[in-house]
């Protein structure tokens, strides 16, 4: 039974996709995102809607059935008639559709303040979608449902269209989605199961969603954490509310859009847990002069404006509180850089707070194909005992020492061009680093070459310049070595005669079609 569900699940999230390619000529690609996910979200929140109603009437409250606070109480959003479902689908085939669903999504979020900002304001009637073409788009989300079984089944469709957007839209698009698999692994490492949750570059929310994800499948308890978060891009900013709005997920994703740098929205924030996917090798993102005595830079030297990297790193590590932890993702050259950044991995390094390196598979990115750095900063690397969804964890203390790892020969295929970690390559790598960390690790950790090394700071890195390349650290098998060449040679011999043999029956094959056909070829 429970296979036949998956199936049913995944034949709707295709059908789906295919209807919302169905737009094609009449949306850009990069819009069907905000297209698609706003009506889906809004026919989530009418079926939510209408369940409710029918609660109300079965427990005799007919007298409250337009009272706000009735349908709040459940975390079910209030929508007014002109905003449900049943109205928009009344009128799906109307010329004026589009003009129906901006008055929708208007007044709902007029109606909900905690959708302040989340939802497009006079979107579709600026887009000048064929009509037709949206009342059949129309009819595919309609078939979606949403009853409260299903509610979780609505957040993979919601991830599944997140993801298939991000990879539609090709390289140096798409930064509003970090992959699942490595989320997932972040939020594994980190753990966070109590405190505040910071992400500086949200996207569209992922890490959040993984985070509380990761509590309920460790029986934690969802309200510990409180979120907060911050997103330049506007249209993607309202993706993140919605992407949460749609799980009942509370955040605080500041005021507006805005950038992390020029307009922080969490100024005296200190979080237990920094996640982010910060964009790559940032160019100018500050002007020569600007910034040059903001207070996250404090006793570091000021981030070059030709990248930035380190003002991403910085930034993480001023809103740390005494024993947050953070997991973040860099380009590799922001492990060996020269020059100022040199001298702030420096201080970092001296200061104690990298804990681990983690150098993950290449193509793991739907907007690059390059190998990426998961970073691990922690503010208290003493020796300490924590309490870890309900068991007593005895952290010993790692001070002055660095845990190095290489992912590079893990991953499996994906969507044809991508590789994804799967669950087993996440649990070796979150064993190796928490037994690495605990108390009696002699036991249960050990150096593996090409895969970890536990690093001296004093002993090991300063001596390679603060370098905090993986390969500079963990050993490497010299396979050339004990490559028999003549067992070599056999093998390519024979693996390159079956090739011209089959070279030469294509030859046959084809010079006899064109003889039959009367035109024969001679040689």
């Amino acid at each position: 039974m429970a296979a036949t569900k998956v199936k049913k699940e995944s034949s709707m999230e295709e059908t789906l996709w295919k209807s919302a390619d169905k737009l094609r000529g009449s949306v850009e690609p990069a819009e069907y995102k905000h297209v698609v996910l706003s009506l889906f979200f809004l026919k989530f929140a009418s079926d939510k809607f209408e369940a409710r109603r029918i609660e109300l009437i079965a427990e005799g409250q007919e007298q409250y059935l337009d009272f706000v606070e009735f349908y709040t109480m459940k975390n079910v959003f209030f929508l007014p008639e002109e905003s449900r479902w049943s109205y928009i689908m009344q009128n799906a085939k109307q010329d004026d559709i589009a003009l129906k669903i901006d008055t929708a999504l208007f007044t709902v979020e007029k109606s909900n303040p905690t959708l302040k900002g989340a939802l497009p304001d006079n979107y579709y009637s600026r887009l000048h979608i064929d009509t037709a073409k949206l009342a059949s788009l129309l009819d595919e989300i309609n078939k979606i449902n949403t009853d409260d079984k299903a509610q979780d089944i609505i957040g993979r469709i919601y991830e599944y269209f997140l993801g298939k957007f991000a990879l539609a839209e090709g390289k140096g698009k798409g930064e509003f989605y970090t992959p699942k698999c490595i989320v997932n692994l972040i939020a594994e490492m980190i753990q966070p199961f109590k405190g505040k949750i910071y992400d500086p570059c949200c996207g569209s929310g992922g890490m959040f969603v993984q985070s509380i994800k990761f509590i309920e499948s460790h029986q934690g308890n969802t309200r510990d954490i409180s979120i907060y978060g911050q997103e330049s891009m506007n249209t993607t900013y309202k993706l993140a509310k919605m992407n949460l709005a749609i799980r009942g997920i509370s955040a605080n994703l500041g005021e507006i859009a805005a950038n992390t740098f020029s307009n922080d929205q969490h100024k005296d924030l200190k979080a237990d847990f920094v996640m982010a996917n910060p964009p790559f090798n940032q160019k100018e993102w500050r002007g020569n002069d600007e910034l040059t005595n903001d207070p996250r830079w404090n006793g570091y030297e000021v981030p070059p404006t030709s990248n930035a990297n380190y003002g991403w790193i910085l930034n993480i590590v001023s809103k740390l509180s005494k024993n947050g932890v953070a997991g973040f993702l860099l380009a590799n050259g922001a492990l060996s850089d020269d020059g100022t950044e040199l001298k702030i991995r420096g201080e970092l390094i001296k200061n104690d707070l990298v804990e681990a390196i983690v150098i993950l598979p290449r193509s793991l990115f739907y907007t690059t194909d390059i190998s990426v750095t998961l970073w691990i900063l922690n503010k208290n690397k003493g020796a300490r005992t924590i309490e870890l969804g309900g068991t007593m964890k005895k952290y010993r203390s790692r001070r002055h020492e660095i845990l190095f790892m290489d992912l590079r020969q893990m991953g499996s295929p994906f969507e044809k061009k991508f590789v994804e970690l799967t669950e087993d390559d996440i649990q070796k790598v979150t064993k190796t680093y928490h037994d690495w960390q605990q108390v009696g690790y002699e036991k249960t950790y050990a150096n593996i070459p090409e895969f970890c090394y536990s690093a001296k700071v004093f002993d090991e890195i300063q001596e390679k310049g603060y370098t905090l390349v993986p390969s500079r650290y963990i050993e490497f098998v010299n396979r050339d070595e004990n490559i028999d060449f003549d067992t070599k040679m056999k093998t390519l011999q024979t693996e390159l005669r079956e090739l011209l043999i089959e070279e030469e029956k294509s030859k046959a094959d084809l010079l006899n079609v064109f003889k039959e056909l009367g035109y024969e070829i001679k040689l």
